[in-house]
This record gives structure tokens, C-alpha cells and sequence, in this order.
């Protein structure tokens, strides 16, 4: 599967903005999905992640409450939509994909994903 996100952009603090990531092929709905960021100088860490029915979800303590991950199968596409954003999450994000069971702690884990897309900045002013 190939994965394509957009969306990124300049916002203010507090402001919202809604990424989505655009999966080719027709096997999308066998797959777990994944954003991830990774801020200048820092690693890429785990945002969120939702399953393939879209029953479960997962967020990172840091954007818990604030940002919700959900998926359209008939549309492959899986969005993030980020409200009252903050400066610290200035990053590049990251959609992700797997074929791999949903393991809470495990679904965190980069290598937990088999593909990845290209990314998509994400620049919050203060």
C-alpha cells in the first residue's frame, strides 16, 4: 500500500487543522493506522492510531483529548483532526500502516508499521 498525507500547514496556537492520508490499493480496510510526528531535533514518537473498523483508538498522552484519528474505508483515507494546538507540536507527521493485530503498546512502536507516508509539516505559532 502507498500512503499519501496532506493537510500540514501554518496555524496559530489554539487554532485546529485536519491532515488526511490517502491509501492506494483495495486492501486498506486490512490495515491498522498510524500518525506519527517527529519535531526538529527529536525522534518520531507515536500519536495516535485506530483500528480497522475504526472500533479502537489510541493517543499519546500528549495529544490525548485534543486530537481525534478516524478512517473512511470507503474513501481509504484516515485523518487526524487536531484541535487547540500548541507550538510543542510543531513536527512532520506521518501516516503509518500495518497488517500486524492490534496490541495495545504495541500499535506506539514504529516498528510495529510496514509503510509509511512521505510526510506532511505541521508549523504551530506561538
Amino acid at each position: 500500500v502507498q500512503l499519501q498525507a496532506s493537510g500540514g500547514g501554518l496555524v496559530q496556537a489554539g487554532g485546529p487543522l485536519r491532515l488526511s492520508c490517502a491509501a492506494s490499493g483495495r486492501t486498506f480496510s486490512y490495515h491498522i493506522m498510524g500518525w506519527f510526528r517527529e519535531a526538529p531535533g527529536k525522534g518520531r514518537e507515536s500519536v495516535a492510531a485506530v483500528s480497522r473498523t475504526g472500533r479502537n483508538t489510541y493517543y499519546s498522552d500528549s495529544v490525548k483529548d485534543r486530537f481525534t484519528i478516524s478512517r473512511d474505508n470507503t474513501k481509504n483515507t484516515v485523518f487526524l483532526q487536531m484541535n487547540s494546538l500548541k507550538p510543542e507540536d510543531t513536527a512532520i507527521y506521518y501516516c503509518a500502516a500495518d497488517t500486524g493485530p492490534w496490541i495495545p503498546g504495541d500499535i506506539a512502536t514504529e516498528s510495529h508499521y510496514e509503510y509509511w507516508g512521505q510526510g506532511t509539516q505541521v508549523t504551530v505559532s506561538a
